[in-house]
């Protein structure tokens, strides 16, 4: 045992029951392409084996943001893992590609093996959803760096799509319908203002409110990010996509326009999809205006995705064929940005 180490705050006897703890979750995530295992200095995968013609290689990364705070409060840590893996394989879905790999690096104050594990179990979770492999990560003890209940995620991805399959929106147009589908919350995106709201109204996470139904307030802000990967990748054998938008940080004005052309905007129709309760109390409570709103959550839509009038039969269809229910929110227009109706 390195006893001067200890004396620093780091235990590595702690990391060495980290390793051990986890391993039967990244066991869980095995997929075709996995090679060798937990304890390699890299992660390995074989692509060769997927018998794609001329891919390319789409990557992401991400973290969960102020979302934190929250698991910490509520000292509940098995859905935090879950938002890190969809951030980041959500993004390099909405360009086509199929994740197919997955590392983390956990930073933490003080390591807390059950802590970290059940961090690790929810990477776990959300790399079976998304039908990646967890082919390796890391965890750094920092003391002094972290106070020894804190901690952060981040996540990094890898997807394949053949080239010629490739979705960047170059072939968005004018008149493009525009499908939503459902988010399951707040997702991971406007943290900061949510905090705020909660401290400035006053608000209490364990309390259940008209707009929490049967869950506390702290229950529904932690609901996982949705990870889209295996209705989207259906949605997209069965009908031509054009362009997919995923709407994290910045809502609807910032996400939609990232697939328009120069020339284009976005119409939306309010009412054409729920906005989840939860946005309505931050809205409420918060006293922020209401067009305000889509420029900084997602207001229950987590995906848009354009295509021509001709393929929204089919894409509705398998979107529900997947246990979903997508709505035709908008259209493409002429113009720029985006407009709430």
């Amino acid at each position: 045992m390195a006893k001067s180490y200890e004396a620093s705050g780091v235990n590595l006897e702690a990391g060495y029951e980290v390793v051990s703890r986890i391993k039967k979750h990244v066991a869980s995530t095995t997929r075709p392409g996995c090679m060798g295992g937990i304890g390699a200095f890299g992660g390995m995968f074989d692509l060769g084996s997927l018998g794609y013609r001329h891919p390319v290689l789409v990557s992401g990364t991400d973290g969960v943001g102020t979302k934190l705070k929250i698991a910490f409060l509520l000292d509940k840590h098995d859905t935090i893992g879950i938002d890190a893996v969809a951030m980041c394989v959500n993004d390099v879905l909405a360009q086509g590609a199929e994740p197919l790999l997955f590392l983390d690096y956990v930073a933490v104050g003080k390591n807390r093996p059950e802590v970290v594990e059940s961090i690790v179990a929810g990477v776990a979770e959300g790399c079976r959803q998304a039908g990646c492999a967890l082919v390796g990560g890391e965890t750094a003890e920092m003391p002094g760096m972290y106070a020894p209940e804190d901690y952060d995620i981040a996540g990094f991805t890898v997807g394949a799509v053949e080239k010629d399959e490739l979705i960047d929106g170059s072939k968005v147009a004018e008149g493009d319908v525009l499908v939503g589908i459902p988010s399951t919350g707040v997702h991971s995106n406007g943290f900061s203002l949510v905090r705020k709201i909660v401290a400035d109204a006053d608000l209490d996470l364990a309390a259940r409110y008209p707009e929490t139904g049967d869950k506390t307030l702290g229950e529904t802000l932690l609901t996982p990010t949705a990870i889209y990967v295996r209705p989207v990748l259906a949605m997209m054998k069965a009908a031509d996509v054009h362009g997919v938008a995923h709407i994290t940080g910045g809502g609807f004005d910032e996400n939609i326009p990232r697939i328009l052309g120069e020339g284009l905007g976005a119409e939306i129709e309010e009412g054409s999809w729920e906005i989840l309760p939860v946005f309505r109390l931050l809205e409420r409570c918060g006293g922020i205006p209401h067009r305000e709103m889509f420029n900084i959550f997602n207001m229950g839509i987590g995906m848009v995705v354009a295509m021509s009038e001709t393929d929204v039969p089919k894409a509705l269809e398998s979107l529900q064929a997947s246990g979903l229910k997508p709505s035709v929110i908008g259209k493409v227009v002429k113009g720029n940005g985006v407009t709430i109706k």
